[in-house]
């Protein structure tokens, strides 16, 4: 077994999801995107699973709303902040 390929964080596709919602991997590099989706997972509690199909069908929807949301409001501090950090250099 190879836990890479095995498991993986629920959070990081709810992450790519939302960036793709805001366009940001079109309007910002790939150097960017990486910087910014470490500051944001390191901001949430793993939630690891092996297969999205038992998230859709075993998560309630109130707990996958508060998950949606604590991703929107991770990715705009971690965005803040890097765009502070960019402004300073």
């Amino acid at each position: 077994m190879k836990l890479d390929d095995d498991i993986h964080n629920y959070y990081e596709k709810l992450l790519l999801d939302h960036l793709v919602e805001l366009r940001l991997d079109q309007d910002y590099d790939a150097e960017y995107l990486a910087d910014l989706c470490c500051i944001v997972l390191n901001q949430l509690p793993p939630k690891y699973i092996r297969y999205e199909v038992d998230m859709a069908f075993y998560l309630p929807q109130t707990e996958r709303f508060e998950m949606v949301m604590k991703v929107r409001e991770a990715v705009a501090k971690a965005k803040a902040f890097l765009d502070t950090q960019r402004d300073k250099n």
